[in-house]
């Protein structure tokens, strides 16, 4: 089980290798959602998302000997990127297993860093079963994307860059939300926060219709989503929270949010307008629930985690036209 020594830890061994991301505003997002709000651009991660950092943690700490046969990891395209990109700095080979349906941009990418990328049904094949057997013919190391301690370690040092940052911002009590597939990131920053911001609150952003965090966290015990694909939300669509996190999402984290696509769509659109940031459907979702729940969240500041930035053109196109819809705030 990760703890925040672990997470320190991943933070030494990253190091300088990776984007100490900035914490941002625009007074026209405080303005839509009736509170300031704090987002931070793992959006300008290297690799495009906060996974970099887990996978960095993850391939930086297995022994040199066992780490030149190769590492393989399965994603829909944030994870597959930060896999390839801390095996290629190590110098060994990567094996992704990807959904056929995953972004084209993200698989792209995922080859461009030098991975082998092998594309699976995610409504018919069995990931594991695949990533099990093409680990053990091959002698390769598993790096599942959420459900390992090191990976969550990773991930939760971005929760130390925030309680930095917020204290400095002056906030020391808000909620902060986290968009949120299997619970890798959510759990590693809520841990980082417990240790050193215990006034920030996490609190999980999902897709409606793919809010098993959510509801798993109200049922006091892990519940499954119904359904596997068919979202625009692809890198946080996972069929439930993960044993090793959902411990500590159960025990650390307040009520889940949940939003609509088109909700998701003009948080996008929005995030262009007043930052000129570009954030994938996925990474967009805790925004959409900080301009577009304001009931739900408590406090006088929101913290933001906009958790990456690979998306197609022609969707992020459909995310700006919603700028041209009528009545669409701000």
């Amino acid at each position: 089980m990760s703890d925040i020594d672990m997470i320190r830890a991943a933070r030494d061994r990253i190091g300088n290798n990776l984007r100490r991301t900035p914490l941002l505003s625009a007074p026209a997002l405080d303005e839509i959602a009736g509170r300031r709000v704090l987002l931070k651009a793992e959006c300008l991660q290297i690799t495009g998302s906060f996974k970099a950092r887990g996978g960095w943690s993850a391939v930086s700490a297995i022994v040199p000997q066992i780490r030149a046969r190769g590492v393989i990891a399965f994603s829909s395209g944030n994870h597959a990127q930060g896999v390839a990109h801390a095996a290629r700095e190590h110098g060994v080979p990567a094996v992704i297993l990807m959904p056929k349906d995953a972004p084209r941009a993200k698989i792209d990418n995922t080859r461009a860093l030098g991975a082998e990328v092998v594309l699976f049904d995610r409504e018919r094949d069995d990931r594991d079963a695949l990533g099990a057997e093409l680990a053990e013919r091959r002698g390769l190391t598993l790096i599942k994307p959420f459900d390992d301690a090191l990976v969550i370690a990773g991930q939760g040092t971005l929760g130390l860059e925030l309680a930095e940052q917020a204290a400095r911002a002056g906030v020391t009590e808000a909620d902060v939300l986290v968009c949120c597939g299997g619970g890798g990131l959510t759990s590693g920053v809520a841990l980082a926060l417990e240790a050193d911001a215990p006034g920030l609150r996490v609190r999980t952003a999902e897709p409606e219709s793919f809010d098993d965090v959510a509801r798993s966290i109200a049922a006091g015990e892990i519940r499954r989503n119904d359904r596997l694909g068919g979202s625009i939300c692809d890198a946080i669509v996972t069929p439930q929270p993960g044993n090793l996190t959902f411990p500590i999402l159960n025990r650390l984290c307040g009520p889940g949010l949940a939003v609509t696509e088109e909700e998701v769509l003009r948080a996008m659109a929005l995030a262009f307008r007043h930052l000129r940031w570009v954030i994938e459907p996925g990474g967009a979702v805790a925004l959409a629930a900080a301009l577009f729940r304001p009931r739900d969240i408590v406090g006088d500041a929101v913290i933001v985690v906009a958790t990456g930035g690979n998306v197609d053109g022609a969707l992020y196109a459909r995310a700006l036209q919603t700028l041209e819809a009528p009545g669409t705030a701000a």
